[in-house]
């Protein structure tokens, strides 16, 4: 087999994975119990492709769970957490991470265990948010005696309470919002 016959059948593997997850994330999130036929179904591939690429069904979890992770991390890489100004930052990743979060809510409320890379990459995750934290706190945009894991903790709780009931809402605009509560709260401004 020739190299350009073998980029071309990866391709279609990680296109036929790519389908198949986003298959089981849209129905898996209409009906947790789906079975791997109605994924597949939906996926437009033949249940023995499914198999192929899955060992079992918990597989295909897991590979959902990873992959998810996967975009949240990247969404949070794509905010520049380390070098853009913090205020900005925070703004992009937020928006960034409502759009993953909408695409992939299903995915990301799978509970992974802890050894897992869907769990390493949310715990670098949180690492990533702390440390975005910590500059906005240096530079002055959050109180000096400000506990961090528990501004984190309010972060994580308005993304995911901004995503109910907003499905018309810009995630720009949701991401202002969000880090607006967050830096002033919900106090007169003085």
């Amino acid at each position: 087999m020739n190299k350009s016959t073998e980029r071309t059948l990866r391709a279609d593997a990680e296109r036929s994975v790519r389908a198949i997850l986003e298959a089981a994330e849209q129905v898996l999130a209409e009906e947790p119990g789906a079975s791997m036929e109605q994924i597949a179904a939906a996926a437009g591939v033949a249940r023995t492709t499914i198999h192929r690429r899955f060992a079992s069904r918990q597989a295909l979890i897991e590979a959902l769970a990873t992959s998810a992770a996967r975009r949240l991390a990247q969404a949070v890489d794509d905010g520049r957490p380390d070098t853009a100004p913090p205020l900005v930052a925070m703004h992009r990743i937020t928006a960034n991470v409502l759009q993953v979060k909408g695409a992939w809510a299903f995915a990301l409320e799978l509970s992974a265990d802890p050894e897992s890379e869907a769990a390493l990459l949310h715990q670098d995750i949180a690492r990533r948010c702390t440390t975005v934290l910590e500059r906005a706190q240096a530079d002055k945009l959050i109180d000096a005696t400000a506990d961090l894991d528990w501004v984190r903790r309010v972060y994580y709780a308005l993304l995911g309470e901004s995503l109910r009931g907003n499905d018309d809402a810009d995630p720009d605009t949701l991401a202002a919002r969000i880090v607006d509560t967050l830096l002033h709260g919900a106090g007169p401004r003085t």
